[in-house]
């Protein structure tokens, strides 16, 4: 849908000032209002949690499931514009609000991220284009095509092919009967099978498209996972082989085109022991929002992914952003809150806060639980050498494991 641009400061006929608006209210949603704030608008969030992040700091929140005609009606009637914080919330809402408002990311490009089928078709087809394509896999949504399963994927991993974020929805096989009990746990929901491979190491990119074609992207982020969830992200020189880096962007900006993809956009790739010294790239999976590996973004880059989010969805110009610091991203999960013997504890936040160049940013969650993103740490500083010093020692004092 075209739209002439939603300037910031803008008074609409009502006596408002123009309101962006976001479905669902965690912490990617809370970023960005505090960043749509930041420049001069109004706020408004779908998400039934009357506790939700985004929720308690926007302007309007509406407490309604994400299909409730209601509250798509409200959040229609309040804003100039709509985006997404997650990639779960139902596609066809997205296209209920596209009908009468500017949406973006819009609705076809949410539900391919939505479908891992849907998504690693799209990402073979890129790689036809010259682009990087998947792991090797196979889809199972039958009986028929369990049994037809090459060899050459086992061992592998069995992911269902909706909902599954953060190492959920997951189970690593070594046989078929390993297989075909893995898959009857899942339910015999439709899944894919990736073959498993030789991983040396993690990395995302992250771009925003307008709807006029113009993109812009951050540098590539080298990530640490553990337990299926991001753990580490590391952004400065010389943290990513220059070529390797280069293929990245590439393959990104090409996913993004053959979308019409409008919004800010995060691809995440394995980097595979291939017997080169720098590996080879594969393609994981998409998200069509900010992502958590690009929260250093909001104290190392002079524009923050969320500025870009804000940008791309008011049709404002979309500047390249620069980085002016290293910086290294530690995600605060809500294991750190607790001893090994499962009691409460509390962080010396006044130990991390006297070390230099760290920014906290906590969430505004009232209960923490293992696994659960409470908030993330970003440190700064003048060399790489200086800031993964800095992020070692803070990560002790957190009692985070250490990393290579």
């Amino acid at each position: 849908m075209s739209h002439k641009p939603v300037l910031p400061g803008q008074v609409t006929p009502n006596g408002q000032l123009a309101t962006l608006g976001v479905m669902g209210g965690g912490q990617l949603g809370r970023m960005f209002v505090q960043a749509a704030q930041a420049m001069g608008y109004f706020t408004a969030v779908l998400d039934p949690d009357p506790a939700s992040p985004a929720g308690l700091v926007c302007h309007y929140h509406i407490q309604t499931p994400y299909e409730d005609e209601q509250g798509l009606a409200q959040l229609m009637q309040r804003c100039e514009a709509i985006t997404t914080e997650f990639e779960n919330v139902p596609a066809p809402a997205l296209m209920t609000l596209a009908a009468h408002r500017p949406v973006a990311p819009g609705a076809q490009a949410v539900a391919i991220a939505q479908d891992r089928i849907a998504e690693k078709a799209h990402f073979a087809a890129c790689a036809q284009a010259g682009g990087v394509g998947p792991a090797p896999y196979a889809v199972i949504e039958t009986a028929a095509q369990l049994q037809a399963v090459p060899e050459s994927l086992l061992p592998g991993i069995l992911k269902t092919a909706r909902l599954g974020y953060d190492g959920k929805g997951q189970a690593r096989v070594a046989s078929r009967a390993e297989l075909a009990a893995a898959w009857a746990q899942m339910g015999q929901v439709p899944c894919v099978l990736e073959q498993r491979l030789a991983l040396k190491d993690e990395l995302s990119v992250i771009v925003a498209r307008g709807a006029d074609g113009q993109m812009v992207h951050f540098p590539p982020q080298r990530n640490i996972h553990r337990d299926g969830i991001l753990a580490v992200t590391e952004v400065f020189d010389g943290h990513l082989p220059t070529a390797l880096a280069q293929q990245a962007i590439a393959a990104t900006q090409a996913i993004a085109e053959q979308l019409h993809y409008v919004g800010v956009l995060c691809v995440e790739y394995f980097v595979i022991d291939d017997g080169s010294p720098q590996g080879a790239l594969v393609v994981n999976e998409m998200a069509p929002r900010p992502h958590n590996s690009g929260h250093y973004t909001l104290n190392a880059c002079d524009v923050s992914q969320f500025e870009l989010q804000v940008r791309a969805m008011a049709g404002l110009p979309l500047v390249a952003p620069r980085q002016h610091s290293p910086a290294v991203m530690l995600n605060l999960l809500g294991d750190l809150w607790f001893d090994a013997d499962g009691r409460g504890r509390t962080l010396d936040w006044p130990a991390i806060l006297a070390l230099p160049g760290t920014h906290l940013h906590l969430y505004g969650k009232l209960s923490a639980r293992p696994g659960r993103k409470m908030g993330h740490l970003n440190i700064t500083g003048a060399t790489a050498q200086q800031v993964r010093a800095t992020a070692q020692q803070a990560a002790e004092i957190l009692g985070i494991a250490p990393w290579a």
